[in-house]
Order: C-alpha cells, then sequence, then structure tokens
C-alpha cells in the first residue's frame, strides 16, 4: 500500500460494532439492538463512524508507533508519514498523540484531504464534535468527491441531532460512491430516527445486497421487521446476522424472544441463553432467561 493512498478508516475489525445507533425496540418488552454509536463499515469516517473506537493493540503497539517514528526522523518533511502515524497512534486508543500528528501533517501539506479527515475522526472520538465537523468540511472542500469526509461528517452530524443535515451528507456519499454498502447503513439509521421505516427497511436492505457478510445490518433488518409484525421474516434476519457472527450476542437475544413469540420456548431458552452468555450486561437477555426457564 503506497503511503499516499492511506486514510484512516479504522476498519471494521477495530470496531466490534462499526455500524451506528444504539437502538432498543419496545417490542414484546424489547429487542436489542447494536451497542455502539456509529456509522458505517469504515467505522469511524463514514457513520460508520464509531463515537468510541476501540483500540487495535497491533497498529497501535509501542513497536509499530517506533518504527514509524523511525521514519519521521529520515523523513521530516514527509506528510504522509505524519498522517500514518497519526493513524496508528489513534487505532492504540491515543487520539491527543494522533491530532498532533494530524496536525504537523497538515502544516506540512495543508491540502491533504486524507490528514483533514483524519483530523476530522481524531476530534471526534475527543468529542469535540464542531471541530470534527470543520475538519471533515475542509477535506470536502478540497476534495468534493471525497465520500469518506460526508461518511464522517453525517456521523457526527447524527450525534449532533442534525439528521436532516446527516441524511443529506449520507446521500451525497451514496451518489459518490453507491456501491459502500456502509453508508447506506448509516441512512438506514439516521432515516429509522426520523420514523421512515420504508426508507430505512429499502437502505438496510441495499447495504446487504453490497455485504451479505456484515451482522449489523441483518440484525437492524430483522428489528424493522418486528416492529411491523413480520416475526418469521425478522427470525431469518436475525439466523443471516448469526451466519456471520455467532458471538453477536444481541442476535442471539433477539433470535430467542421472537422464537419464544413464535411458541418455540425451547430453542428460545437456548438463544437465549446463549446470548446472555456473550452479553452478560443484557437485562433483555437475562430476563428472557429467567422468564424462559422458569417456564419450564
Amino acid at each position: 500500500m503506497s503511503l499516499a493512498a492511506l486514510d484512516l478508516r479504522f476498519p471494521r475489525a477495530l470496531g466490534a460494532r462499526v455500524f451506528g445507533a444504539a437502538m432498543t425496540v419496545a417490542v414484546f418488552g424489547g429487542l436489542a439492538g447494536c451497542g455502539q454509536v456509529n456509522g458505517g463499515y469504515g467505522g469511524g469516517t463514514g457513520g460508520g463512524g464509531a463515537a468510541q473506537l476501540s483500540a487495535d493493540a497491533g497498529a497501535g503497539s509501542q513497536a509499530n508507533i517506533a518504527s514509524l517514528t523511525e521514519v519521521i526522523k529520515a523523513n521530516p518533511n514527509d506528510a504522509n508519514a505524519y498522517n500514518i502515524r497519526g493513524t496508528a497512534f489513534a487505532r492504540g486508543g491515543d487520539a491527543k498523540s494522533a491530532l498532533a500528528d494530524f496536525d504537523q501533517a497538515l502544516k506540512i501539506a495543508p491540502d491533504f484531504h486524507q490528514a483533514w479527515a483524519n483530523k476530522g475522526l481524531a476530534y471526534r472520538r475527543l468529542g469535540r464534535f464542531d471541530l470534527a465537523v470543520d475538519a471533515y468540511s475542509r477535506a470536502i472542500a478540497i476534495k468534493p468527491d471525497y465520500d469518506t469526509a460526508y461518511l464522517g461528517r453525517g456521523a457526527v452530524r447524527r450525534q449532533l441531532g442534525q439528521i436532516d443535515l446527516a441524511l443529506a451528507d449520507y446521500s451525497e456519499a451514496i451518489r459518490i460512491n453507491p456501491r459502500n454498502p456502509g453508508a447506506y447503513h448509516d441512512r438506514a439509521i439516521a432515516r429509522q430516527g426520523q420514523g421512515d421505516k420504508a426508507g430505512a427497511m429499502a437502505d438496510y436492505s441495499a447495504a446487504i445486497e453490497r455485504d451479505a457478510s456484515a451482522p449489523e445490518p441483518f440484525n437492524a433488518r430483522g428489528l424493522l421487521k418486528v416492529e411491523n409484525g413480520d416475526l418469521r421474516g425478522a427470525l431469518d434476519d436475525f439466523n443471516g446476522a448469526l451466519n456471520n457472527d455467532l458471538y453477536f450476542g444481541e442476535a442471539w437475544i433477539n433470535r430467542g424472544i421472537v422464537e419464544e413469540q413464535l411458541g418455540d420456548r425451547k430453542d428460545a431458552l437456548a438463544s437465549c441463553q446463549r446470548g446472555a452468555a456473550i452479553v452478560p450486561t443484557s437485562k433483555l437477555g437475562q430476563d428472557c432467561v429467567r422468564r424462559l426457564a422458569g417456564a419450564r
């Protein structure tokens, strides 16, 4: 990978649930949604963007940081080198050091659009949302077809409650890159927040069509199907989520609650027990286990 091509996307593996929006549906006592407030598959820059990003011990290891520091010592005017070390700091959970490196990269190359977007993500992690919006906007001003920056800015705007502006950013990202499944997922979350269930359903389905390997859109679409009374369809989606991630505890719990409503109490108990073991802090899971175990 060339240094110039790298920008801070915080890959999905770095954030367990890079799809955004904590979501609980008040149906059958509640179903479990994704726990992170985040945005698309690019977890962080794109709605995907996470309010909290998990650390990557490998990318942010002292050995990796030390190696990148040696590169900077040999090339002190290389903006790419600072940008890459900044990504390593960020992936290791050190947003302040990341921000310092992105600032240095931008001193060297003020029009480095990836560094502006990365700076936006670092600000976002620090909870400085207004500055994050400004940084993403600078990236967009420099490169108007940079879909990553639109997704990142949309995620911040959604966190700020500016849903109309967030939707506009997500839609522009989709116009630029209609193949990005995370953009559809992020827009679905925003649409759902506005009560547009049909639009959200369409976007979750579009995300799945573009990447059927991610569990989160299946779980989210399943929750919507429960709200619409389509329990069999919801069960299929929760199974789809689990086919992609057997350790998705919320999907196990959701499957168990739906199986209970469909009259399959034995399988429901097994599903809720599995989910509660993965997410022991889930009140929904614990309540489901107690309810079904007590009924035997």
